[in-house]
């Protein structure tokens, strides 16, 4: 039987503009809380590390089911792939992995690890934790199919999102986390209209967006209610 052993609190609120891998937006910062049980000496030694390796339950698509063929986003969801050739969340155990920096561990009142440059969902369940060894993981001549860097979007603030980023006391981090997380292109592959307005939820914002020939513009923010 597997048991969480923790869970995620993440600024992702929302599966629409969650990082599609890990590692891509840096200023995506998140902390692990683990179960009373799981005390200092079950990290004991983890802080020499830099990254680890987290895995986690896709629990937003579990009703959803799994689907034996995928559209990864990055084919411009126009060709089919088989699940296991894919990192989609609709799988038959809906079972994640992702590499996450290690930034910091807390141990009161419960062990906490501070992580970044994540790809989760808030109240994403965690069910194991391992280190990061390059010299045995790392393998940067091997071949990875259709998933290429993607080029990155050019994001411009109007003077009306800069002015709430302050009206609203967010931090540099905050603008960090917005501009890499829309540099990813969010939107899905059948929505390219020029003229829609998109939302992205924040930790507790909503980041309005749109984009026009590549370029993406943060109209917006808005208290979430």
């Amino acid at each position: 039987m597997i048991e969480p052993i923790g869970y995620v609190y993440s600024p992702y609120k929302q599966k629409f503009g969650v990082a599609r891998q890990p590692g891509l937006v840096s200023a995506a910062q998140a902390y692990i809380d683990l179960s009373a049980e799981f005390t200092a000496d079950c990290v004991r030694g983890l802080d020499d590390y830099d990254y680890i390796w987290v895995q986690f339950v896709f629990h937003a698509t579990i009703k959803n089911g799994w689907q034996a063929l995928i559209r990864p986003p990055k084919l411009g969801g126009k060709e089919k792939k088989g699940v296991f050739a894919t990192r989609s969340p609709h799988r038959p155990n809906h079972l994640g992995l992702s590499l996450v920096k290690l930034e910091q561990i807390e141990y009161c009142p419960q062990t906490r690890l501070h992580v970044s440059g994540v790809d989760f969902l808030d109240q994403t369940p965690v069910i194991d934790i391992k280190p990061y060894i390059p010299f045995v993981e790392s393998k940067p001549d091997a071949s990875c199919g259709f998933a290429h860097e993607r080029e990155l979007l050019s994001v411009y603030w109007s003077q009306t999102a800069l002015e709430q980023l302050a009206l609203f006391s967010l931090d540099s981090n905050y603008y960090q986390l917005v501009t890499q997380s829309l540099a990813q292109d969010p939107r899905p592959a059948h929505q390219h209209n020029a003229d829609k307005i998109f939302i992205m939820h924040l930790l507790d914002w909503d980041v309005l967006f749109q984009v026009k020939d590549n370029i993406v513009e943060v109209t917006g923010l808005r208290k979430r209610v």
